[in-house]
């Protein structure tokens, strides 16, 4: 007899696991909140879904557990991710590591998934809510509700791959939370990550839209966490871009233990303290005759320029001339150590992933069956792992997916 499947979640992880369980042999049935499956996919990578990255490391993956994700990554790595989907018909494009369906529309990984579904026969049951799962002899009875009735399923084994809380407007708002707990499950914090951070300055109204390449350095309670590079954007309540998505899941772990987080900014990273002094004292003997509204023109954007003067008591109309060693020290300092107080992250809603949630101790990294509940597999996002911009986080979804319907499929 086929062993019976039922998957909660028809996101990325849920999809991947129910192929990789039928592949094995088993009877699937997918249980989806939304009216369609992958619905989150389509936002991915700005609806060009960056679906995987050929560059794989340890640090790509952050968990409170911190050598799971590396461990299960391995078990079904990019190469064998890449291959999958090249079977789907999706022909990957290479962007320095990052890889794109050819056609860069994340659609067409989405259509992708639902066809393999169609052709493995896997039902799938959207507009559904699960509220209930109870381990019974020989399995799982499934309590849902769809259309105001309620109905129920059973199955041998049971996968849970509803998703974060993140983005709750795509589907995935939090209530696998709620089962894994009801099963014993304990949860890591959950909180946003790769997500915007709000500054208590008021500044930020006068630099709102500006994009600057810099460095964000997050501290918390003075001690320096984690750090990134790239392009900065500030808006008009905070900073944000890739380089702060980065770092901000520790800013937001820090602000859930409320702790004091700051993020200090680097305009200049390229270059060390010593030598952009050079350039500043260089910069006053080129450009004498002009104001300190100028002196700026070609290195900073006039805003950003403007802001930074203000914040260090320099007018704009002083003539260059005037600067004194002193002056030259604190546009130094100011540059290179922009301090700025976090007090918050933007919402969940606004999130692309969450960090925390289900703790992974609890979790056969084999298989990604609960060490608590035996069938019951776990996927995706609902787990104490995310990964940092690039495709990690569909990697994540892929693998973990993978072997939990293999896993679900042959115990």
């Amino acid at each position: 007899m086929k062993k019976r499947v039922i998957i909660i979640g028809g996101g990325a992880a849920g999809s991947m696991a129910a192929l990789a369980a039928a592949g094995s042999g088993a009877e699937v049935q997918i249980l989806e909140q939304n009216e369609m499956i992958g619905r989150k996919i389509l936002s991915t990578g700005n609806g060009r879904c960056n679906f995987t990255n050929r560059f794989q490391d340890p640090s790509c993956y952050r968990s409170e557990n911190a050598g799971f994700p590396w461990e299960v990554i391995g078990k079904f790595p990019e190469p064998e991710t890449t291959a999958f989907f090249e079977k789907l018909g999706i022909c990957p494009k290479d962007k320095n590591g990052y890889l794109y369906p050819w056609s860069e529309q994340a659609s067409a990984v989405r259509e992708a998934l639902e066809a393999a579904l169609e052709l493995a026969k896997i039902r799938i049951h959207t507009g559904v809510r699960v509220f209930g799962i109870v381990p019974k002899k020989n399995g799982f009875q499934v309590s849902f509700s769809k259309d105001g009735k309620k109905g129920m399923i059973s199955g041998d084994a049971v996968i849970l791959a509803t998703g974060s809380k993140a983005a709750a407007k795509l589907g995935s708002d939090g209530s696998g939370y709620d089962l894994a707990k009801m099963l014993g499950h304990k949860l890591v914090p959950v909180v946003p990550a790769l997500v915007q951070l709000r500054c208590r300055e008021k500044l930020y109204r006068q630099v709102a839209g500006v994009r600057t390449h810099g460095k964000v350095t997050v501290f918390i309670d003075g001690k320096e966490t984690t750090s990134d590079t790239g392009e900065l954007q500030l808006t008009d309540y905070g900073i944000s871009g890739i380089p702060v998505f980065q770092v901000s899941r520790y800013a937001a772990r820090g602000l859930y233990e409320k702790r004091e987080v700051l993020a200090e900014l680097d305009f200049m990273p390229d270059i060390t303290d010593e030598a952009f002094l050079h350039m500043l004292e260089a910069r006053k003997q080129m450009l004498n005759g002009l104001t300190m509204e100028q002196y700026f023109n070609g290195l900073f954007h006039k805003k950003l320029a403007s802001a930074l003067l203000k914040r260090i008591g320099i007018s704009g109309t002083m003539p260059v001339q005037e600067l004194d060693g002193e002056n030259l020290e604190k546009l130094c300092r100011i540059c290179k150590h922009f301090r700025t107080y976090i007090d918050k992250t933007n919402p969940f809603e606004q999130a692309q992933i969450c960090a925390g949630g289900v703790d992974t101790r609890e979790i056969d990294p084999d298989t990604m069956e609960s060490k608590l509940v035996n069938g019951l597999y776990f996927a995706g996002e609902i787990l104490d792992v995310d990964g940092i911009c690039g495709g990690y986080n569909l990697q994540w979804a892929w693998t973990s997916g993978f072997l939990a319907g293999k896993g679900a499929a042959n115990a």
